[in-house]
């Protein structure tokens, strides 16, 4: 029974994750990724941009932007887009209530001198985003970049 349910949800992951490859968008977006240049065209292959890229180039390479800004520096227009990537975090916590957590020398319940560690405790990841990349655009062209390894 427990397969049942586990292998559509497998399957769904499968799925939603090959679509977020250079390949799956250039596949999807054949007109785009032909009217780059040759050397462009080689780095959305790799996953990679560089200065001068059009905004439709790093969609093929990197992907959709998480989030979108404009703003202005030194008299300059500019758009920043934000990918963002999920780190852990590993947290404990501690639960219970009037009269858990205490054993005593022979595993009985009660105000014994023996605590059992396992009792009320648990071990948790909670996952936080941050700013995995960013790519500054001027005048329809990428201006300045960066990406975390």
């Amino acid at each position: 029974m427990k397969l049942l349910f586990l292998a559509p949800l497998v399957a769904l992951l499968f799925a939603s994750c090959s679509v977020n490859t250079p390949a799956a968008r250039i596949e999807k977006n054949p007109a785009i990724y032909n009217d780059l240049t040759t050397n462009h065209q080689a780095l959305v292959r790799a996953g990679k941009i560089e200065n001068g890229m059009t905004p439709t180039a790093v969609f093929l390479a990197w992907g959709k932007a998480d989030s979108k800004s404009e703003g202005e520096l030194k008299g300059e227009r500019f758009e920043r887009w934000n990918y963002l990537g999920l780190a852990p975090v590993y947290n404990e916590g501690f639960y219970g209530g009037f009269g858990y957590g205490y054993r005593d020398l022979y595993g009985r319940r009660g105000r014994g001198r023996y605590y059992d560690p396992y009792f009320g405790h648990s071990m948790h990841v909670d996952y936080v985003p941050y700013r995995a990349a960013w790519v500054d655009f001027q005048n329809g062209r990428v201006k300045a970049w960066q990406r975390g390894r």
